[in-house]
């Protein structure tokens, strides 16, 4: 979803839309800036959930009695609203609502609508919740089968009913198995498919990264990015395996980088953001320790005359 990372220059662009300048001004925060550490805050219902679509359209007030089918969210919507009159009518008419003239599925323009509608930045976490959840295949598109069974899986048939499981999805994320689906699901999704992509773009796996690591930031996060972002190690794409392999870093190596032995099955590219990560802090160190020694003689080049003074008058 958002602006296409896979298919733009500027991986820092949103989720919900291939064109840069198609983004309100509103829309300024990037998949790829910032520091990565914010909490996600979950979020009133839309204002606009009741009124008109963004196209003008209303869902209609039908309503048909449907068993509950998502066995995922279960557990984690028993206090969440919703369940009861889900329509499957209201999420067709709600899906026709932006779906593409030509094709039978969501794609940038409509996409960027149903953002607008739901209140959320494209380029924020929630999206990418949305598409987890969704279980969609690519950015930028939504299928008919992924948007239903989607809206089947978070109990929703309107744009109210999805605002209102934002705060639910965001918290059954939070779930150490669930968000190693999600954090495999991340790597799917920023892959073009078309072109048959088997790997991530560096720029694009930096900000993906950023991304899903929104709610609970690793402290070696930033230390590994400014190193792809560096780029020693003249990589142009990241792999699944080191994709997959960075979250169980991230669990066991703590940040001092300690207990990280190169005997160990690491992908070779660890090894070396080990060492320059190592070589940074030892450069930093010999820094501080420059600035200490000299700060110290700047101090009694200060007192010396006072020394001096004192010296004098007492003789």
């Amino acid at each position: 979803m958002g602006q296409c990372v896979t298919k733009c220059k500027n991986p820092s662009s949103s989720l919900g839309s291939k064109s840069g300048d198609k983004e309100s001004s509103s829309k300024k925060k990037s998949v790829g800036a910032g520091g990565g550490g914010h909490k996600e805050e979950p979020s009133a219902p839309c204002s606009k959930a009741n009124s008109e679509l963004s196209n003008g359209t209303k869902p209609s007030d039908v309503t048909v009695e449907t068993p509950i089918i998502s066995t995922v969210m279960k557990e984690t919507n028993k206090d969440c609203p919703g369940g009861d009159g889900l329509s499957m009518l209201r999420i067709e008419e709600l899906f026709c609502c932006y779906k593409d003239e030509q094709e039978d599925a969501i794609l940038e323009e409509g996409m960027e609508k149903f953002c607008i509608d739901l209140c959320v930045d494209p380029a924020e976490f929630r999206v990418l919740v949305l598409a987890w959840k969704f279980q969609a295949a690519t950015m930028c598109k939504f299928t008919r089968r992924e948007f239903v069974e989607g809206c089947k899986a978070i109990q929703a048939d309107s744009i109210e009913g999805i605002c209102s499981r934002f705060p639910c999805m965001l918290l059954d994320a939070q779930g150490e198995e669930n968000f190693k689906d999600l954090y495999r699901f991340t790597f799917q999704f920023g892959l073009d498919a078309e072109e048959g992509q088997r790997s991530l773009q560096r720029e694009i796996a930096i900000a993906l990264w950023r991304l899903v690591f929104t709610q609970d930031t690793p402290e070696i996060l930033d230390r590994w990015l400014d190193f792809l972002a560096e780029n020693p190690s003249g990589i142009r794409g990241i792999s699944r395996d080191t994709w997959n392999m960075f979250l169980n870093f991230t669990q066991t190596i703590g940040p001092d980088l300690s207990n990280y032995s190169e005997d160990e099955a690491w992908p070779s590219l660890f090894d070396t953001f080990v060492e320059w990560e190592l070589e940074r802090r030892k450069k930093e160190g010999e820094q501080a320790l420059i600035a200490k020694e000299d700060k110290g003689r700047c101090t009694e080049s200060q007192c010396s005359p006072t020394t001096d003074r004192l010296e004098t008058e007492g003789s």
